[in-house]
This record gives structure tokens, sequence and C-alpha cells, in this order.
């Protein structure tokens, strides 16, 4: 027996109320856009600057007692994780110290370093650091434009491959999704206060693919549709073609979110960030490919008789398979 999440077969209406699901969206985007403007993100060392030392020792590392170690410094934001490498003997434990830049410093002084250090000793006595690596705040800044650069040019490449392949309806709605799951996220973690830092920047390049490849999965059934479907309206077509990849769409989704749940809950602190706005983006991504994305191609229309190519419509590649 077969598990599904669905029924085999559906025939649910997604767009009995088209302009409900669009305008509780652009409500959603007011508001993170708004938690964004008002509170900011609450920057990672990597957005901020700040140091990072790499320590050893014979003693194994317990991550909580560094970082009960550390506290009553008064340092700020300090994150410790454990380094694993196979190269490593039976005892040598490494670990990754991150301490935000301090107010009025480019870099974290000797003095607080070696405070840091004799704090450590009172839980692993041969503690040493094998180095110290200071970002200050000009790099921290060219690495705040380098991040928003990349997820603009991810954007970008979307918007062009989506032209091509399809029509710039389709286009135009897929990157519509796109921005509202880059833009919720942001929002999120903006009213949460969840650190941002460079892993966050990677989640959501990885959301941006995400969510385009279920808009895509269901941007080619629309299109097999209309070639099948010539008379039927296009609010029919897209409701089909919707029900029929439905399955697929929450088996994946599903499926993925029980990994991400079990890294959220077993992974540890230092990838929770990461893991949430997976989280986070799976759901959104699910959402906006039908509600959004398809939502938009329906109030913008498009070409039915794609027996004749026309190539300023932009589908001049519609034929070729990615």
């Amino acid at each position: 027996m077969r598990l599904r999440l669905v029924p085999q077969e559906t025939n649910w209406d997604f767009f009995s109320r088209p302009k409900l699901w669009l305008g509780i969206s652009a409500l959603l985007m007011v508001l993170a856009l708004g938690s964004f403007l008002v509170q900011g993100l609450n920057y990672g060392i990597d957005f901020k600057g700040g140091t990072t030392i790499r320590t050893d020792s014979a003693v194994e590392l317990d991550v909580a007692a560094y970082r009960a170690a550390i506290e009553p410094l008064g340092l700020g934001e300090v994150t410790v994780t454990e380094v694993f490498d196979p190269s490593f003997g039976a005892d040598q434990h490494v670990s990754m110290i991150r301490i935000e830049a301090q107010d009025g410093e480019e870099a974290v002084t000797a003095t607080v370093i070696a405070n840091v250090q004799t704090a450590l000793t009172t839980v692993a006595p041969d503690i040493t650091f094998s180095s110290v690596e200071s970002v200050g705040p000009k790099v921290s800044g060219e690495l705040i434009q380098t991040a928003i650069i990349a997820v603009i040019l991810a954007i970008g490449a979307v918007l062009i491959y989506i032209w091509l392949r399809f029509e710039w309806q389709f286009a135009v709605g897929a990157v519509a999704a796109l921005v509202h799951d880059v833009l919720l996220t942001i929002g999120v973690f903006s009213e949460l206060q969840i650190r941002f830092d460079l892993a966050i920047i990677a989640a959501l390049l990885t959301i941006v693919g995400y969510s385009l490849n279920d808009t895509v999965v269901v941007f080619d059934r629309v299109r097999e549709n209309l070639r099948r479907f010539k008379k039927k309206p296009l609010k029919e077509v897209l409701n089909l073609s919707i029900n029929e990849t439905l399955s697929r769409t929450m088996m994946t989704s599903v499926t993925t979110l029980i990994a991400l749940i079990a890294l959220f809950v077993l992974g540890g602190d230092s990838i929770r960030g990461f893991v949430f706005a997976m989280i986070w983006g799976v759901i959104v991504g699910t959402y906006s490919s039908v509600f959004v994305a398809s939502a938009i191609l329906l109030k913008l229309g498009v070409k039915r008789d794609w027996s004749k190519p026309d190539a300023t419509t932009g589908n001049q590649f519609a034929n070729v398979d990615a």
C-alpha cells in the first residue's frame, strides 16, 4: 500500500477567492517590510564584525561549559561550536569561538582575548588558542552588500530563465512568488530578532531554488494542459494542473520538513537559525507556488494557442527540455 498525503484524485478549487489569497500575501509582505524598517535585523558577527578564535585542548569539549565560562565577561554575542575532522587525534578537541565586535573597537583587543583564555582554563586547563582572526566593520559591510547582490542576481536569473522557458506572464508570477518568500523570511527573522548571518543568506538562496522548483513543476503541467485543453478557461486549467501535481508537492514538502525538524531539534545551536529559515521557507514556498505564482498568472492571462510560437512573447524555447 502506497503512502499518500492527499487523495490520488482531487478536484479542489484553489481560485474561488484569488483576491483574498493575494491580499493576505500582500498584507504579510507589508508587515514583513515594516518590521524590517522599524526593528531591523539582529545581525550576527559576519555582518557586524568580530573575532573568531580557534582553540585546542585534550579535554573533551563541553560547549555549554565554554559559554558559561565566557558569559561573565559581558562580551555580547558569543557563539561556540565544536570542530570535527577525521585527521584529529582521539585527544584533540577543537572549537571555534566567535565574539562580536565591541563598541568603538575595530577588533577584539588582546586584553579581551587574554581574559577569554583565562576564563576557559577553568574548564580546560590545557587550552590553547591556535588562531585568532578578526572581521572589521568595513569587511562586514562588504559582506552585507555581497549578500544582497547574490539574492538579487538569483531572482534575476530566475526571471530570465522562466521567461525563456515559458512566457513573460509565467516569469512575473514565479518572481513574485520568490520575492514573497524571501521578504517573509526576512520579516520573520526581523520580528523574532533571530540572529541573521551568512548561513541565513545561504538558506535564502536555497529557499529561492526550492520554491522555484515547486513553481516550475506546476507551470510545466499548466503548459501541458493549455495545449491539451485549448477551449477550457484558464482558471479551470490552473485548478486541474495544481490538483494533478498536489500529491507530488505535498510529499516533497512534508518529507523535507521531517528532515528539517529533526535537524532543528537535534542539530544544535550552531545550525538552528539556518534550519529555522529552511523550515519557514519550505512552508511559504509551497504556499506561494499555488496561491501567489498561479494566482498572478490567472490575473495576467496567458497565450492559449501554443501551436503557433511567437518569438516576441518569450516562449520561443518552450519546447526545449530543461
